[in-house]
């Protein structure tokens, strides 16, 4: 039991602090077990705002690759509907997008900046007897799909509208297959073999990254008629394009709609059988998978603040046990009700913040080995560590305040005769 020359007759918030971190230091494995429940709720906290707020900064920038003026018009949808019932429907009711209504669109349409025209296949890319390990992306283009999807050129060019169309057999690859097969020499003028025919390399492409761990950089552009000659069928096409300005861009989706509806023929009243995605489309999406992804989060975390703020009290209680002689030296060098309540209150706060502290730095852990190994963004943002060790001590303080308060109501002369 510490000497009686160490007390005051009433603690200050520093000397309260330091006899909880003095506390922690004598009993290690007693106060990691008490501070277990906070230490997961706040790792748990910041790992998801981590997630979140990463993605958010990905879907912002990156994801969609469309800018906030761009939109694409697809077979299906399937971001516009969770009913498996009604994606079955568009299946079987939606008809593929042709190259006829694509050069429709792109001679009647006013408000567009732009407008391509893609489809894509898996294949096998070879080099001087080499191939790829993995199937590659096989990208049928016009000629401005780089433009319109913010892929920008590294070494070379992009495809000519005059090499689409005159069906040209040349090619504009990402950074992955010139990685793999140019990575001592320039690769454009050469011939690489797709799906066992010869194309020109006249271009690469720089360097777009991953996306939860696939690459994006896996692909080859060919002109979108050489493609179809290639591979036969002209299925899987999708437009890709863009208004002629942010302001504009809700007019800019209207005026398509409507061209392809009177291209298709559909009655007014008659629901579209093709489907228009914008940025907003995936921002929205985003929106309601981190809405579920929070929910799942608070319950989570409630869970293990609830717990560790129980584990914290009873700690407590067995502290002004093990204290009460101490707590009516105090009272009797004339410390009031107040100090001993702050006393307690300020050793369940700062024991909580520890742990809080901790979760922290597990957290940081966490999102560095999910960035590293799996290419998920991930992105630390400093309110949610004030966030993560507020929240904790206040879960301190709000579980502390019954100790606090029995120790505070400690008869002075019963608690000296504690003493054994």
């Amino acid at each position: 039991m510490p000497s009686p020359k160490k007390f005051r007759p009433s603690a200050s918030f520093w000397e309260a602090g330091r006899i909880a971190i003095d506390s922690l230091n004598k009993n290690k494995l007693r106060s990691f077990l008490t501070l277990v429940g906070i230490i997961l709720a706040t790792t748990t906290l910041i790992s998801v705002t981590a997630l979140i707020h990463g993605m958010n900064l990905y879907i912002a920038n990156k994801v969609s690759n469309m800018g906030s003026d761009g939109f694409r018009i697809v077979r299906m949808a399937w971001i516009s509907t969770h009913d498996p019932k009604k994606l079955m429907m568009m299946n079987k009711r939606n008809p593929q997008i042709k190259p006829s209504e694509y050069k429709f669109i792109n001679q009647n349409a006013t408000l567009l900046n732009g407008i391509a025209m893609i489809s894509t296949t898996p294949g096998r890319i070879s080099f001087l007897g080499q191939s790829t390990d993995n199937t590659v992306s096989i990208q049928g283009i016009t000629a401005n799909v780089p433009a319109l999807n913010n892929v920008q050129v590294a070494q070379g060019r992009g495809l000519s509208d005059e090499e689409v169309r005159r069906h040209a057999a040349v090619a504009f690859i990402g950074n992955d297959i010139n990685k793999r097969f140019f990575t001592d020499r320039d690769p454009i003028g050469k011939t690489i073999q797709i799906d066992g025919k010869p194309f020109e390399v006249v271009g690469v492409a720089k360097k777009l990254g991953s996306v939860f761990g696939q690459s994006e950089d896996n692909f080859v552009m060919i002109p979108i008629d050489t493609y179809f000659k290639t591979y036969g069928s002209q299925k899987g096409i999708a437009l890709i394009a863009k208004a002629v300005d942010q302001q504009h861009l809700n007019q800019a989706e209207d005026e398509v709609t409507m061209l392809l509806r009177a291209f298709r023929h559909l009655r007014p009243g008659q629901e579209d059988n093709f489907g228009i995605v914008s940025s907003d489309s995936f921002i929205d999406l985003w929106q309601r998978l981190t809405a579920a992804i929070a929910a799942t989060a608070v319950g989570i975390v409630s869970v293990f603040m609830v717990v560790g703020g129980i584990v914290i009290m009873n700690i407590m209680l067995a502290a002004v046990t093990e204290r009460t002689h101490e707590i009516g030296i105090r009272k009797s060098l004339g410390a009031r009700r107040s100090d001993i309540l702050n006393q307690f209150l300020v050793e369940s706060s700062t024991l909580a913040a520890t742990g809080g502290l901790i979760g922290v730095i597990a957290a940081w852990v966490v999102a560095y080995v999910v960035k590293v190994a799996a290419s998920i963004p991930m992105a630390l943002p400093i309110y949610s560590v004030l966030m993560g060790v507020g929240l904790s001590a206040i879960v301190g303080l709000f579980f502390g305040i019954y100790p606090a308060q029995r120790a505070s109501k400690l008869n002075p002369i019963e608690a000296l005769r504690s003493e054994t």
